[in-house]
């Protein structure tokens, strides 16, 4: 009984932890995607939700089966000794062959199951030139693994007609014959067919199956939203066309984000405890025109303050957050070659009429780490003023209320405070604890089955308040027939951007948008908690007009299209017209000088054949192995556009043209 309580809770415990596949299983949207493998002709929710639970039933029943398996297996071991150690004949002790056969019955019917199940998992397997089914899978292994499995569930009837009519253990060795020969026959039959069949025509052979495999990738990561258009690389100066080009031509960043980041922090820190973690690119409507800015939040890190103010009270009560942000256009300059700053100091100045900050408090934040006590009897450091400080209490309803006693012993002992916080006269029962301040951390915590971005940015609301926006994904390694790439530490074949995460920078409030309706994933998660998310309908205009294409997305898509532009198989096979992503020189991770991949840059800029100017995502293309422009993809992110892309390309531009392109 304790072996088996044990077992029963190691089993119960892998399982819980695969809460979110039986939960898809379970809450699956009942429209699926109009999308069907070409296999099978199975829809998208079968291989999202329904496969993955199966297998996982199935890994669940054969742990059970072999550890009964082994159960009983010592059992004859045991039954066995017991008949050495017995003198008289008659007091031999029976082999429990009865138990054993049963055993081996069911294990036999759980492995029928599993490769039964393992048909469809061969539309995931990776191959040399593509994924999924080959033309010796379809034509052998598939048929092949039913025979397999026919011969299992048959060995799986011996076994248990023999454990209860004639146990002995020739009959398990009988019920396996027909498994072993089935198996092997399978193959050495897939063997011949891809070494005298399959290879010396390969081509030929593997044109349909890889053909299938373009087209589900495409879909799977989004390629076949992409708008593909031919652009001519022209060399002479009216191919500019300034006249009608002057809001691309204003909006030219010229500021590099590491230089501004430096600049700021000499000029707008103002205390060493100041710090901008990040500069965030965006367009704000500025005097009536839509400008290309640069912002940075101007956060408090509690590491720098001088080592005699490192103390409870001022970690945890007093220096509790950062504040305002800075501002400027991405190409203006002062006279004394600084920023042009629109958003500035402390308090917050601004240049510009429609720009306000009316809550430049920064609870909540990208680089914000630690716990802090919020309403207590401390005031809180505002900003410095001259040579006093300006001090704040907060007014929000962010965080846990810390209440009595026993609630603030709990909460200082999940926190690990129980040193300070039950002995501390300035937190009170009104007091307030926030808590997981850093917004990549917030969002994961409230979401871990989804993806984020690892860069989050600064919005500055009509009212005035800031929030932190980040884009989350819905990703999958299950998507039939389709080429599996690395992303977030996993390997996944689909890839959605289906979900804004917008976080107040004042309260924490985490608000979870779903702009893909027809992602069958987001689908499924949003009637698990149908309180978790809002449709994109309900998130507020002046937050609507800040939501971009996001960077992670481009750059996984662009390192697909690079092999996936190829819509030709005898193209593809031969990879004839392979792209990479345009190279540049920058920093390694180690400090030093090296060739790069460059990242996605924001522009505000008319695409070429548009009536206005858009807030886009660029990515440059070379040919492989050489340096001269190819073409470029263009993630766009205002209005009606909003989520779809354009791929600009030449296939005949000459390397000097597109040198001289890429340069303008």
């Amino acid at each position: 009984v304790g072996v088996s309580l044990l077992i029963a809770l190691a089993t119960g415990g892998a399982m819980a932890a695969e809460w979110p596949t039986l939960a898809l299983f379970w809450f699956a949207p009942t429209t699926a995607a109009n999308v069907a493998d070409p296999i099978f002709g199975l829809p998208l929710n079968f291989f999202f939700f329904t496969l993955p639970a199966w297998n996982l039933i199935a890994g669940w029943l054969l742990t059970i089966a072999v550890v009964i398996c082994l159960a009983a297996s010592l059992f004859i071991l045991i039954s066995g000794g017991s008949r050495v150690l017995t003198e008289r004949r008659a007091n031999y002790v029976p082999l429990p062959w009865r138990g054993l056969s049963l055993c081996v019955s069911f294990l036999l019917l759980v492995i029928a199951l599993r490769t039964y199940l393992g048909r469809f998992t061969q539309l995931f397997e990776h191959h040399t030139i593509f994924d999924g089914v080959t033309y010796t899978d379809a034509h052998v292994t598939l048929t092949g693994m039913l025979v397999v499995c026919a011969a299992l569930v048959f060995g799986s009837l011996v076994a248990a007609i023999a454990g209860l009519w004639s146990p002995r253990g020739r009959w398990l060795i009988a019920a396996l014959v027909p498994v072993i020969i089935c198996y092997v026959a399978v193959g050495v039959i897939g063997w011949y067919v891809s070494s005298f069949l399959v290879k010396p025509n390969e081509l030929v052979r593997e044109q349909p199956y890889i053909a299938d495999n373009i087209q589900m990738t495409r879909q799977a990561f989004g390629l076949d939203r992409f708008m593909q258009r031919e652009f001519p690389a022209e060399t002479t100066v009216d191919a500019t066309d300034p006249a009608n080009n002057q809001v691309t031509l204003k909006n030219i960043r010229l500021w590099d984000w590491h230089a501004l980041q430096d600049t700021l922090r000499q000029i707008q820190e103002i205390r060493t405890y100041y710090d901008f973690p990040d500069i965030d690119i965006d367009r704000y409507k500025i005097d009536g025109d839509t400008r290309q800015v640069m912002l940075a939040a101007r956060e408090l890190n509690v590491e720098k303050l001088p080592e005699s103010s490192r103390n409870w009270i001022n970690e945890k009560l007093i220096y509790t957050h950062g504040y305002g942000i800075t501002m400027n256009p991405v190409n203006g300059f002062t006279s004394e070659g600084l920023p042009t700053l629109l958003l500035s100091n402390m308090p917050v100045q601004s240049t510009v009429a429609s720009l306000k900050v009316t809550r430049p408090e920064i609870y909540f934040g990208e680089s914000t780490n630690t716990d802090v006590y919020v309403k207590t009897k401390q005031q809180e450091f505002n900003y410095p003023q001259g040579d006093a400080n300006n001090l704040t209490s907060y007014q929000g309803n962010g965080g846990i209320q810390v209440g009595g006693f026993l609630r603030r012993i709990l909460l200082a002992f999940d926190r690990g405070d129980l040193a300070k916080l039950p002995f501390s006269d300035d937190v009170n029962s009104e007091s307030r604890l926030l808590m997981r301040r850093n917004v990549r951390e917030r969002v994961a915590t409230l979401a871990p089955f989804l993806t984020f971005e690892q860069d989050p940015y600064i919005v500055l609301g009509d009212d005035g308040r800031l929030s932190w926006m980040l884009d989350a994904f819905t990703t999958s390694e299950n998507y039939p027939y389709a080429t599996h790439y690395r992303f977030g530490g996993r390997s996944i074949n689909y890839m959605r951007n289906s979900v804004k995460a917008v976080i107040d920078a004042y309260d924490g409030t985490t608000t979870f948008y779903v702009f893909d309706t027809t992602d069958p994933i987001i689908a499924a998660y949003s009637r698990v908690f149908p309180s978790l998310f809002k449709d994109a309908s309900a998130m507020p205009a002046d937050l609507r007009n800040h939501v971009r294409y996001p960077e992670a997305l481009l750059k996984l898509q662009a390192e697909v299209y690079g092999l996936y532009h190829m819509t030709n198989p005898e193209v593809f096979y031969n990879r004839e017209d392979l792209w990479t992503v345009a190279s540049e020189v920058g920093m390694a991770d180690g400090g030093e000088q090296a060739t790069v991949a460059m990242q996605p840059n924001f522009v505000l800029m008319k695409l070429p054949g548009e009536t206005g100017e858009e807030f886009v995502e660029i990515l440059p293309f070379t040919p492989a192995n050489r340096n001269n422009l190819i073409g470029w993809i263009a993630g766009r992110s205002d209005g009606p556009n909003y989520g779809t892309s354009v791929v600009r390309s030449e296939e005949h531009t000459s390397e000097l043209q597109s040198r001289q392109y890429l340069v303008c």
